[in-house]
């Protein structure tokens, strides 16, 4: 029964893609930011989808069940804080400026060479990221239809490409809102049924592991640190969330959206960390990666737990598409236009989108095999992002003095850290890169614009910023 409100799901999902493919999008701008269209609420919800999809469905979710709730919060706060971070800094600035693309923000401030090298580790970054919504995506659908995992893995890679392809960032905006809707209606539904048999808070806080009712839940404070830097950092600098800010109707409907992102984090995290716990007490023997989609399963009645699976379902697919979209966008804008000078006729450029989003999401389908876990795949992904986008991206807004040796030399130290401390190095005393990477790559550009601040740079950046 639960297969059928997931089929269901899906089928309604390729038919919202297929009607704004052939009634909203006309050119490269609909595709990439819905024409500068979008709505305050339906902007949050899209925010919301992106953000809460197999990072804490499925990553997030084993996260907790394996460190308990107050281990949670270093791990869920990223979402919330960064966004208020962006509220009061950066929001406004983002929807003004003219770029539809990271490296194009940070090439006006920093030159050609740093847009490449920024263009080249999104993409390293956002692939990574599209491969765990499809492994996140294909255990769903395991559990939802018996189906083998990659079979789950295939069926929803062919769907999100699919997707993305049709009907770009305006489909993906408006099926966002309709996820981040009924994932919300069905987890305040779930909760009741599920804490009442358990004695409410204090029987699910009493049931848990007693490693899991302190606070860090055996983690030491950096681990913890180390869990909490990787999503702040990207949904700091995330060339998603710039692309949807882009895509707002003006910059003050991108400020209310950065609220409205605050507040339904909180409440979609929260939840979560509550549906997660519950589901550890029940079923203590389960995969941590899939206690969202068990408790779906098997732990709610049918119609709330088919809900409930439909919209993770939707949730994976959706967040997957948008990492699509915006490495896509990075390839032909950054890469090809900007690295290759290849010049898209304009009648083309549309076409141009939708191959290299089908050809980058095999490339993502592929890299899945390198990884152990989502939450391993998620963790280096973030950081990598953190550590060598998030500080040029932030200095790019907000630093005049920084020069572009320094930006350069920070996402070379950046990356370069991130790959050799958990591929050659394997994550020494458990940290996650990013505690090493993002400092070092930010030091490195302090240090070295610092040294080397040529006078005409100030009218520069002035000019910069401006656009």
């Amino acid at each position: 029964m639960h297969a059928l409100y997931v089929m269901g799901y899906i089928v309604l999902m390729l038919l919202i893609g297929l009607y704004f493919s052939r009634r909203k999008v006309h050119d490269d701008s609909d595709f990439i930011v819905a024409g500068r269209s979008l709505s305050t609420m339906v902007l949050t919800a899209t925010l919301l989808a992106t953000f809460v999809g197999s990072g804490s469905i499925v990553g997030g979710a084993s996260f907790v069940f394996q460190y308990g709730p107050g281990a949670a919060i270093f791990f869920f706060a990223g979402i919330p804080v960064a966004a208020l971070v962006i509220y009061f800094l950066l929001a406004s600035k983002m929807r003004r400026s003219e770029a539809t693309t990271i490296p194009g923000l940070i090439e006006a401030r920093f030159g050609p060479t740093a847009r490449t090298l920024a263009s080249l580790i999104i993409l390293l970054a956002y692939v990574g990221i599209v491969s765990y919504q499809f492994t996140g995506a294909g255990q769903a659908l395991n559990l939802a239809f018996g189906l083998p995992v990659w079979q789950g893995v295939l069926i929803s890679a062919a769907v999100m490409i699919g997707l993305a392809t049709m009907g770009g960032l305006v489909s993906v905006a408006y099926t966002d809102y309709l996820s981040a809707v009924i994932i919300l209606v069905s987890m305040l539904m779930a909760v009741p049924l599920v804490l009442t048999p358990l004695g409410g808070l204090d029987g699910l806080y009493n049931a848990l592991p007693e490693v899991q009712q302190s606070l860090l839940g055996g983690l030491s404070p950096w681990q913890a640190m180390g869990y909490f830097l990787p999503l702040f950092l990207l949904i700091l600098g995330d060339q998603n969330l710039f692309q949807r800010f882009a895509a707002a109707r003006d910059p003050a409907t991108a400020r209310k959206a950065a609220m409205g992102l605050v507040i339904a984090s909180i409440a979609c995290t929260s939840l979560i960390v509550l549906l997660v716990c519950a589901t550890r007490v029940l079923y203590p023997d389960i995969t941590p990666s899939t206690s969202m989609m068990t408790l779906a399963q098997q732990g709610l009645p049918t119609v709330v737990g088919g809900f409930l699976l439909a919209s993770i379902v939707a949730l994976l697919l959706t967040t997957g598409n948008s990492y699509l979209l915006s490495a896509s966008a990075s390839l032909t804008q950054d890469i090809l236009g900007g690295l290759f000078k290849i010049r898209i006729a304009p009648h083309r450029a549309l076409l141009a989108n939708r191959l290299t989003v089908v050809g980058l999401g095999i490339l993502a389908w592929v890299l899945g095999a390198f990884f152990p876990s989502v939450l391993a795949m998620q963790m280096y992904s973030y950081g990598m992002y953190g550590a060598a986008i998030t500080p040029v991206f932030l200095a790019a807004l907000l630093w005049p003095r920084a020069t572009p040796a320094g930006a350069v030399a920070a996402m070379v130290v950046g990356g370069l850290v991130t790959l050799v401390w958990e591929i050659v190095l394997g994550k020494p005393m458990g940290w996650n890169s990013v505690l090493v990477a993002m400092p070092l790559a930010t030091l490195t550009m302090i240090f070295i614009s610092l040294m080397k601040h040529p006078a005409h740079l100030a009218g520069a950046t002035t000019t910069g910023n401006n656009g």
